[in-house]
């Protein structure tokens, strides 16, 4: 607490700045009763704020009055007290708290608000029912551990702010109230008053305002962006709304776009954390490498249990399960290597069997190296000169475990990807002291939608094809790259960016090819098609989801520990009461009328 923001009204000092220097000092304290405790006589008080705690005595010889108003001070009670700091005896030092070296000896108390029987402990440590933590969560904010999560995430934030500023980028805040656009996500839509059946809709992503920020001549652009996507939640992925470092550059190819970024999160890293960074510079790992050698296109590297395909040395097995694989469309073989998997118990492969089958896999064939010698159900459909090649490919030794998968390839790569990732929590093989970063380069453009029977784009549609509107225009678009990019972080997509599509001609091709007309372009995409018609430079950027990020370098079991006033799992906030029902005034203000029982 700075000197010129101290007042006399309530306090000299904060609670957790006095040492044993003050020793003497007459001082005014308030702030909250952690504890209090009576010990023959004498009462001790744990005074706690923003700033830290410091323990308060009250003698009744010395300060009568005010030991007696002591003893009706319970949890949470809200105070102010003058005393005198008087260094502990050295026996009696608290060396967990930078006050523990000195005390308050009280000589007035005064009571400015009282405190209610708590729901919960506000030292709980996060033992309480979380549904119950946030419908308090005013409450659960004291505890010094959502405090502290808050106070790391303003200095993050404030770093964030201070790199940009350095390198020359302005923040704009760019409109909340916009129109619907295809960004991946359902939208949130708001119904307008003035205008009867039509909608805005919340940001995804500011992704067409910064792209008309640059079309204006702003050269670089950020902003600390408030997101909203209408999505299901989980542990990384906060319901609702979330915040991102948003930025965009001018007159950038991709390479500009990785040296601007790229120190920056190893800034935040070494700052903000205590990882060790496995490799600088990251490493760039195009999309489908990262598939096939990891199963994913945000692999965890910091372990290492690689995918191989083997398809060409099982090109002739009778294994039914194997050779139907082969024969899918764009059918494959993949063998995942798990070093010490063959201390795998028979529950744990069913636990990692269930894995594959979410994802779509019949099942899960594997082969467990023990005693030097192959051991699975499947060795009798498999001759010994195929197992000693898929060994020896692999690298598989005594004491390891191979997981296989056969089929389609995107299914198989999915499907080894998730066994690799439960495989490496089985064996502990995550260390959260290591900060594995890494970039993913070279993103389909397409990928062809089951659900709609349908090419649709694969990432972000606003991206700039690898090869411009040639490649669009001779190339099966399903092998059209786009100058896309991601920066993942132990297994987490913090980042995600691209270089624009800035050519009004390109972006009427890409879209055509997802389904879209020229109509459906200009009146989804208007301002920015018609912007693109008076001078746009290239240009490029980065959204990076600083929740997940601070979630990952923090080591965060949940999201929402991340948040102030977070939603629940179920997208609700039940401090608020939201979403709840609105009156029948307001609905007809806005000329809805529901479809439903309410």
């Amino acid at each position: 607490m700075k000197t010129e923001e101290k007042t006399s009204k309530y306090r000299t000092h904060t609670c957790g700045e006095l040492t044993a220097k003050a020793a003497g000092q007459e001082v005014k304290l308030s702030g909250w009763v952690a504890t209090r405790r009576d010990h023959g006589g004498v009462i001790f008080i744990d005074l706690r704020d923003r700033w830290g705690i410091v323990q308060l005595t009250f003698h009744p010889e010395k300060y009568a009055e005010a030991a007696q108003a002591a003893e009706k001070l319970r949890s949470e009670f809200v105070i102010t007290v003058v005393g005198t700091v008087v260094a502990r005896p050295e026996n009696m030092v608290n060396k967990h708290i930078p006050t523990g070296e000195i005390e308050i000896e009280v000589s007035a108390l005064k009571v400015l608000n009282e405190s209610g029987p708590l729901p919960f402990a506000i030292d709980h440590d996060g033992k309480v029912n979380e549904e119950l933590r946030l419908q308090y969560r005013y409450l659960d904010l004291r505890r010094p551990y959502l405090q502290q999560m808050l106070r790391q995430r303003d200095r993050l934030i404030q770093h964030i702010r201070s790199y940009m500023t350095q390198h020359n980028f302005i923040e704009v805040q760019t409109p909340i109230l916009t129109n619907s656009s295809p960004e991946g996500a359902r939208d949130y839509l708001v119904p307008s008053r003035l205008y009867p059946g039509k909608f805005y809709a919340l940001p995804q992503a500011p992704q067409q305002f910064k792209q008309l920020l640059m079309v204006a001549g702003l050269d670089k652009y950020f902003q600390i962006a408030p997101c909203f996507r209408d999505e299901d939640p989980r542990a990384d992925r906060h319901p609702g709304e979330f915040y991102q470092l948003d930025l965009e550059m001018s007159f950038v190819e991709q390479e500009d776009v990785f040296n601007m970024v790229e120190p920056l999160m190893v800034e935040l890293t070494d700052t903000f954390s205590q990882k060790e960074i496995i490799s600088k510079p990251f490493p760039r790992i195009p999309w489908k490498q990262a598939m096939e050698k990891y199963g994913s296109d945000k692999p965890d590297l910091r372990y290492e249990l690689y995918i191989s395909s083997i398809s060409d040395v099982l090109e002739e097995t009778q294994f039914k399960v194997f050779a139907e694989g082969l024969k899918a469309k764009n059918g494959v073989i993949h063998a995942l290597h798990v070093p010490g998997g063959g201390v795998f118990t028979r529950s744990e492969i069913d636990e990692l069997t269930a894995k594959a089958k979410a994802q779509g896999a019949g099942g899960l064939a594997y082969i467990a190296i023990k005693d030097g010698k192959p051991a699975s159900p499947i060795l009798k459909f498999m001759t010994e000169a195929e197992i000693s090649a898929i060994t020896e490919k692999v690298g598989a030794k005594d004491g390891d475990m191979m997981f296989f998968g056969a089929g389609e390839w995107l299914t198989v790569c999915k499907t080894l990807g998730a066994v690799r990732v439960a495989a490496a929590e089985k064996l502990g093989l995550r260390d959260n002291t290591k900060a594995a970063w890494c970039w993913i380069v070279d993103f389909p453009m397409y990928e062809w939608s089951e659900a709609d029977n349908k090419i649709d784009f694969s990432h972000n549609p606003f991206s700039m094809p690898q090869g411009g509107i040639q490649t669009l225009q001779s190339k099966d678009p399903l092998d059209v790259l786009a100058h896309q990019y991601d920066i993942v972080l132990n297994g987490y997509e913090v980042l995600s960016g691209a270089i624009r599509n800035h050519s009004p001609e390109i972006m009427y091709e890409a879209f055509k090819i997802a389904g879209y007309s020229q109509t459906d372009v200009d009146q989804k995409f208007g301002a920015i098609i018609s912007a693109f018609k008076y001078g746009a430079p290239p240009h490029g950027g980065i959204g990076s989801g600083i929740d997940r990020l601070m979630m990952v370098l923090w080591d965060v079991d949940s999201i929402r520990d991340i948040y102030a006033f977070p939603k629940n799992g179920r997208a609700q906030d039940v401090l608020m009461n939201a979403p709840s029902q609105v009156s029948p005034k307001q609905l007809k203000e806005l000329h809805i009328r529901l479809d439903m029982e309410v």
